[in-house]
């Protein structure tokens, strides 16, 4: 079993019912990037998000908030920062990229599916890529020490976001549109200009975004997401290819919001019926079914493979990238 897991991206419920300790489910050593808002979110609902998610896991010694690399692999306690999923919560004002970063926020995607003042999201029929305000985001999380995240937006918006970092970026949960033609996923183009960076693509295992959506198909799930690693691995190479499953602990909550709020998603998403993810326990030891590290061991990848995949690759480029 690999050393750690390192999960650059998973939900909880973006309120006051969220519970820290549902966290618990991954396994003790973890670092985990926990979403705090996305296009719905104000700056002042994030902001509060954040403090609440700070509050309640520094009362529970079995997290550690997270400045920096060397807060990270603790054995027995999980690694927590944060995540956004859109530049929605910045409210236009680029200086709370600093502030977010100041309350552990260490990746950020410009779009959530449609497109902002920041650029197109993969949901869009037009395809116009970065505004001037989203190149000048793209060098204000350069800048800080946050993670550009091309995952959700559209794909000259990642290419865009490519061709302007100076520093590694990412796809923090995203597949292979080669192997599933969904909107969400990203292009062997994108996925070159991610590498060409030195960045690295976490795969997800949504349903969805691996032609696995059916309840009773978990292990079919597992497979799935092995064959995206595997495809990433010989595209641009296991250096760059990592986990992002962006599990939801708010599942319900999320296939709610799909119907109540049909403006953020479209049939794309909807269509499936309710979403299904691999959860945390199928990562690196199933209970109930051979797990995603079983499944990449079966594929021929070595131990060595293993542990970059599940941690190695993020924490290198999450050294390149951070500032503490």
């Amino acid at each position: 079993m690999p050393p750690f897991l390192w999960e650059q991206h998973c939900c909880l419920p973006l309120s006051p019912a969220a519970r820290i300790g549902d966290l618990a489910r991954y396994p003790a050593g973890s670092y985990l990037s926990v979403n705090v808002g996305y296009s719905r979110q104000s700056t002042a609902d994030s902001m509060a998000l954040l403090d609440r998610f700070r509050r309640d896991a520094s009362a529970d010694d079995r997290f550690r908030l997270v400045r920096g690399i060397d807060d990270i692999g603790e054995p027995g306690a999980i690694a927590l920062a944060f995540d956004l999923e859109d530049s929605g919560p910045l409210g236009g004002d680029l200086d709370n990229v600093a502030r977010f970063y100041d309350l552990g926020v260490r990746s950020l995607l410009p779009t959530y599916n449609h497109a902002n003042a920041a650029g197109c999201g993969c949901l869009d029929t037009e395809d116009i890529g970065l505004t001037g305000y989203g190149r000048d985001l793209v060098h204000a999380l350069n800048e800080v020490g946050m993670f550009a995240d091309g995952s959700h937006c559209s794909r000259r918006t990642g290419l865009e976001m490519a061709e302007l970092s100076v520093v590694p970026m990412i796809y923090s949960h995203s597949n292979f549109a080669a192997l599933w033609d969904h909107p969400r996923n990203i292009t062997d183009e994108q996925a070159r200009a991610c590498a060409a960076t030195g960045g690295v693509i976490g795969i997800n295992g949504v349903g969805i975004f691996l032609g696995r959506n059916a309840a009773d198909e978990g292990a079919e799930r597992i497979a799935a997401m092995a064959r995206h690693i595997e495809y990433g691995a010989e595209l641009v190479g296991i250096e760059h290819i990592g986990i992002g499953s962006d599990y939801s602990f708010d599942a319900e909550d999320f296939n709610a919001e799909m119907a109540s709020n049909p403006d953020a998603f479209s049939d794309a998403y909807t269509k499936w019926g309710p979403l299904h993810w691999v959860p945390p326990e199928d990562l690196l030891g199933a209970t109930h079914l051979p797990g995603l590290d079983e499944a990449l061991a079966d594929r021929g990848f070595t131990a060595t493979d293993r542990a970059s995949i599940f941690g190695e690759n993020f924490r290198r480029v999450a050294g390149q990238v951070w500032r503490t």
